[in-house]
C-alpha cells in the first residue's frame, strides 16, 4: 500500500494509512498550516487506520489539554504560540465539517486548554466543499486544498482568528 508520509517538523515524519482523508491531512499540515498559522506546532494528527497518527503528549499537557479518547478529537490540532491560538481542523472528504453540533463538542472538549480556539473545516476541492457548505457553522473557517492560498470566513466581522 502507498502509505501517506507527513512531515511533522524538521527531521520528523509520520506515516499514515493510505486514502484521500489522510492525503488531505498531509495538505493541512504541509500547505495550510505554514501559510495561515506560521510557526504553529503540531499537537495531534488522527489517522483513519492507527487513530493516533501523531500525538505530542508533552505539548498537550503544557496546553492543558485533557485528551481522553480519539473519537472526539478533530483530525488535526495545531498550537500557534505567537497568536495564542489552538487550531482545530476537521479533514472533510466524505463527512464531518465543523457544523454547529461539532463546534459545541470541540468547545467542550477543549474548554480546559489554554489559548483561543480557531475552528477550520478543510476540504480537498470546491466540489466537496459545495456538498457541505450549508452545514458549516458560523464563526469558523474553511480551507480548500486545491485553492491553498485562500480561506472562506464564515463571519463578516473578521478574518482568521478566534471568536470571543
Amino acid at each position: 500500500m502507498d502509505m501517506v508520509e507527513v512531515r511533522v517538523r524538521e527531521g520528523l515524519s509520520v506515516t499514515l494509512s493510505p486514502g484521500t482523508h489522510n492525503e488531505l491531512i498531509r495538505a493541512i499540515i504541509e500547505d495550510m498550516a505554514p501559510r495561515f498559522t506560521p510557526g504553529a506546532m503540531l499537537v495531534y494528527i488522527g489517522d483513519t487506520g492507527d487513530k493516533w497518527g501523531f500525538f505530542d503528549k508533552e505539548l498537550a499537557v503544557q496546553l492543558g489539554l485533557k485528551v481522553e479518547e480519539h473519537g472526539k478529537m478533530p483530525d488535526v490540532v495545531l498550537w500557534q504560540e505567537s497568536s495564542n491560538w489552538l487550531v482545530l481542523v476537521e479533514s472533510v472528504t466524505s463527512h464531518g465539517p465543523v457544523d454547529s453540533k461539532r463546534h459545541i463538542e470541540l468547545s467542550e472538549l477543549f474548554a480546559s486548554a489554554s489559548g483561543d480556539k480557531v475552528y477550520i473545516s478543510a476540504f480537498p476541492d470546491k466540489r466537496t466543499f459545495a456538498r457541505f457548505a450549508l452545514d458549516v457553522a458560523w464563526e469558523t473557517e474553511v480551507w480548500v486544498a486545491d485553492n491553498p492560498t485562500h480561506m472562506v470566513h464564515f463571519n463578516g466581522s473578521k478574518f482568521l482568528g478566534p471568536y470571543k
